[in-house]
């Protein structure tokens, strides 16, 4: 079973990785990615709603019934993306400001609700806990590559510090939402130049 576990757990960060792989999420992908702070931060607020509402909806599985199961999965990954409102509004109300929209919208991302309908129930405890925190890790990973990209491009700093000096002319379209586009594209391409190898 620990070999299964671990299985369900790496899968989140290669073969499955939402944006790059699964092509799920990609309104926050999108927009959220104009630093690394913004692009981290909600991938960790992502991966805490995957891994709680996994965890409940596979303990509910044998309860909830067939035909109200996505209503059931909604319910529940919106108390969790309340309980995620709340802590950032307390204890991270910069980055809170800056996700904007994005935070209540987790309810509604493929990726989240996805994970409860295709994995977390038809699957125990274990399992689901590990897929969910797989593929927020991914997620996570996925968003800080796209923003440290996009940021590093459109105003020469990786996570808010200089790094490319005062002579660096930012390519400020690179944090621009079409900018947003063709950085994504040109990840997928070299995510599936990687694969083929």
């Amino acid at each position: 079973m620990a070999k299964t576990i671990s299985q369900e757990f790496v899968k989140g960060l290669w073969e499955e990785i939402p944006p790059f792989r699964l092509v799920l999420g990609l309104c926050p992908t999108l927009a959220v990615t104009t630093s690394v702070k913004g692009g981290v931060g909600m991938g960790i607020a992502t991966t805490f709603v995957l891994v709680c509402s996994n965890i409940l909806v596979s303990m509910l599985r044998n309860v909830i019934p067939a035909k109200v199961r996505i209503a059931c999965f909604i319910i529940i990954i919106a108390t969790f993306v309340t309980v995620v409102e709340l802590v950032m509004q307390a204890y991270a109300y910069p980055l809170f400001l800056q996700l904007g929209i994005f935070i209540p919208l987790i309810v509604v991302n493929c990726v989240v609700l996805g994970r409860s309908e295709a994995f977390a129930y038809k699957n125990g405890i274990a399992l689901s806990f590990a897929d969910g925190l797989g593929i927020g890790a991914g997620f996570t990973l996925s968003l800080g590559a796209l923003g440290a990209v996009r940021e590093l491009l459109g105003k020469g700093t990786l996570y808010g510090a200089d790094i490319l000096g005062s002579s660096f002319e930012p390519f400020a379209f690179a944090v621009e939402a079409p900018g947003a586009f063709i950085c994504l594209g040109l990840m997928l391409c070299l995510m599936n130049m990687i694969g083929k190898k």
